[in-house]
């Protein structure tokens, strides 16, 4: 008795995976066990990334806010603890932003707070 193989199922499988590996370079593209590993790697380094990219952005928004903030007198940390107590609900990105692209806007919100 021949063995049954689901051989419709194992070809759907590897052509997800090869689609996926379009673009890549040399024999990752189109050779089943390069392209597996080099995709599984990919996903692993995409999914890594997702969340490194939210720890990059906060940085970057607290660098620009301590620059505003400096140019007003005042350190990072005494201008996140006034806005809290004055309770200022704007977020760090909203801060960001008006700290690079409106300074008096955060002109104005600095004179609030002190």
């Amino acid at each position: 008795m021949p063995r049954s193989v689901n051989s419709v199922a194992k070809r759907a499988r590897r052509k997800k995976v090869l689609k996926q590996a379009k673009g890549y370079f040399g024999r990752r593209k189109n050779v089943w066990t390069v392209a597996k590993n080099a995709v599984d790697k990919a996903m692993l380094y995409a999914y890594r990334d997702r969340k490194t990219k939210k720890r990059n952005f906060r940085s970057l928004w607290i660098t620009r806010i301590n620059a505003g903030a400096r140019l007003h007198g005042m350190s990072y940390s005494q201008f996140m603890g006034k806005v809290k107590v004055a309770n200022i609900d704007l977020n760090r990105k909203v801060l960001a932003d008006l700290a690079m692209n409106h300074p008096d806007a955060f002109k104005a919100v600095v004179n609030k707070v002190k």
